[in-house]
């Protein structure tokens, strides 16, 4: 099910659920009031479903988190990350299409 690779995170447990993850994880910093943000979240959702066991998908609220929106310098949103091994492997700004997206995770698949 996709909710249960869909993960909150925040500033407190982003080290362990992300930087520690065996799997990848594609970080999606967002917020409630940002409409781009809205329009990608189905798209976010859907990846979660198709990647799981394959790839953690996780959401980071800026307003909510601001210490870890700072430490990988967020200055547009929707922004995702795709961590590898706990680094910075990829990142997407803007709400993109799923391909984009899927290219992205399939490269640190690979």
């Amino acid at each position: 099910m996709a909710e249960e690779n869909l993960l909150h995170v925040n500033d407190d447990d982003f080290e362990e659920k992300i930087i520690k993850s065996e799997l990848p994880v594609l970080v999606d910093f967002w917020a409630a009031w940002c409409g781009p943000c809205k329009a990608i979240a189905p798209t976010i959702e859907a990846l979660a479903g198709e990647y799981a066991g394959k790839v953690r998908v996780a959401k980071v609220d800026v307003d909510s988190n601001p210490k870890t929106a700072s430490n990988y310098a967020i200055r547009a949103i929707p922004t995702m990350i795709l961590f590898k091994d706990g680094e910075v492997a990829d990142q997407i700004t803007g709400a993109v299409g799923k391909s984009k997206l899927e290219e992205a995770i399939k490269k640190v698949l690979s």
